[in-house]
């Protein structure tokens, strides 16, 4: 470790970096503390377990006694009460991407996973297949998985697996996070729009993609979709070899027949996927995988290719892949009560939200799928995804669509119109409807739904408990008989 033990504050330290993050700095025994706003688990509680209790809101004295570094996460602006101290005191400050480089990645071979879908669960399965290998790789997900205690390990081994997010570090470092962890594989899962925030276009959020695979050395890999002609065109910018994975029969790594959807897997309780590897130095290999979706099969492809470049053997790949037990908010069944079961997903991009439940319908066939919608990013909630919206949804049987978080962020014309969208989908013969508040989508979930259902929770963020919420109200008041 390059430092000495150091007292670090970390200004938004409930964010799905920042809190596996601190926790990592505090195991590595540095003085951890930090602030936020009302945290829900999983955050609330993986700080709980390393032993750190954030302080509520953020104050200026917060920074007394002064720490020696400042890590201040991305939600937080310019003009929040401690950022603002620890300039006015000359505190050394970075990125949670910097302190992560500086702490963590410094004589490792990072293994970073990008793209805009797929990101956390693909770097989950990776983490676990190189550890079930006997790597030891460290790493940092952006979610909990459950084949470890933690989202989060230093690791013995040369490999640390880390989850390359193209949005921003922080308001004085206004690059993509991935910049800073000098991949030495790179995989690429998808390349689309996303981040209208911060990206004017499509063609400025693919420059920064290809900024990443052209910082992968020529000793390195690039493990790259090539079913998207979007991704392959990025990956022609690498300086090292490409690995093409997908179901397309011209990529390099390809699975032999089609995907079957099965009841029983080695992981109980989990319905998954059985599809067939084309390795092309071990044959044929059938793999089962506890996830449901053609888009966790290709994730899945996706750290094949990594691993066995690594020198895992093919068997081995294939029995850790057998036993991946998934990650929280990722098609996340929290329970069942009245008849109805809830369901909680981190999906928001239409795309995202698209596959999510066409990997529901094989999950749960001949049920009623009924999306609780958060439009909770500086993304979802503008009306550029309005049409994206309209197509994504049709997957659901009923969708109820709560306020934009950061509505008073937007023009009226940049604000994500919930009325026309809800519209727009009652038109394609998708009931829906949007809500005045949070606790009006819980009201009118439970006023609906009906033994039977699947209630499906969809946002980037907590939702504010509604998850857990639901699953409560249910406990104490079952659903009508249909």
């Amino acid at each position: 470790m390059p430092d000495s033990p150091l007292s670090i504050h970390l200004i938004a330290i409930g964010g799905s970096g920042m809190a596996p993050l601190a926790c990592m700095l505090a195991v590595a025994g540095h003085t951890v503390r930090g602030s936020d706003n009302p945290l829900y688990p999983p955050m609330s509680t993986l700080l709980a377990d390393c032993g750190i209790e954030p302080m509520a809101g953020y104050d200026a004295a917060h920074l007394d006694p002064p720490p020696d570094l400042v890590v201040v996460g991305n939600a937080v602006r310019r003009d929040n009460p401690e950022a603002v101290e620890a300039e006015r005191r000359g505190l050394p400050t970075v990125s949670m991407p910097q302190a992560l480089a500086r702490f963590f990645l410094a004589g490792r071979r990072p293994l970073v996973v990008a793209g805009t879908h797929g990101k956390t669960t693909t770097t989950a399965i990776a983490s676990w297949v190189l550890a079930d290998a006997g790597l030891d790789p460290g790493f940092l997900i952006g979610g909990l998985p459950r084949n470890f205690p933690h989202s989060f390990r230093a690791g013995g081994g040369d490999r640390f697996v880390v989850e390359g997010d193209e949005y921003n570090a922080a308001y004085f470092d206004r690059g993509p996070k991935f910049l800073h962890y000098r991949p030495e594989t790179l995989i690429l899962t998808s390349v689309e729009y996303d981040h209208a925030d911060l990206y004017e276009s499509p063609a400025a959020l693919v420059t920064v993609y290809e900024e990443v695979v052209r910082l992968v050395p020529p000793s390195g890999l690039v493990v790259a979709c090539g079913d998207s002609p979007e991704v392959r065109a990025v990956a022609a910018k690498a300086r090292c070899p490409v690995v093409f994975y997908g179901f397309d029969a011209a990529n390099d790594l390809t699975v032999a027949g089609g995907v079957e959807a099965v009841a029983e897997t080695a992981v109980p309780g989990r319905s998954g996927s059985r599809f067939v590897v084309r390795d092309p130095q071990a044959g044929d290999v059938e793999v089962t995988l506890p996830m449901v979706g053609r888009h966790n099969v290709a994730n899945a492809l996706a750290v094949w290719a990594a691993a066995r470049h690594d020198g895992v053997p093919a068997a081995a790949v294939a029995d850790a892949l057998g036993r991946f037990a998934g990650v929280a908010r990722r098609q996340d069944e929290l329970g069942t009560a009245g008849g109805v079961t809830v369901v909680d997903d981190f999906a928001h991009h239409p795309t995202a939200v698209e596959t999510t439940l066409a990997g529901l319908r094989d999950r749960y066939p001949g049920r009623r799928l009924i999306v609780l919608f958060e439009p909770r990013s500086l993304t979802a909630g503008r009306s550029f995804f309005l049409d994206a919206y309209g197509q994504a949804f049709r997957g659901a049987d009923r969708v109820l669509i709560a306020p934009v978080y950061y509505a008073g962020r937007f023009s009226p014309d940049e604000l994500l119109d919930r009325h026309t969208l809800a519209a727009a989908l009652a038109a394609g013969g998708v009931d829906a409807e949007a809500c005045p508040s949070i606790d009006a989508v819980l009201e009118r979930a439970l006023a609906v739904a009906r033994p039977g259902d699947v209630l499906v929770t969809m946002s980037s963020g907590s939702f504010e408990g509604l998850p857990a919420r639901l699953v409560e109200a249910l406990a104490r008041v079952p659903a009508p008989s249909a």
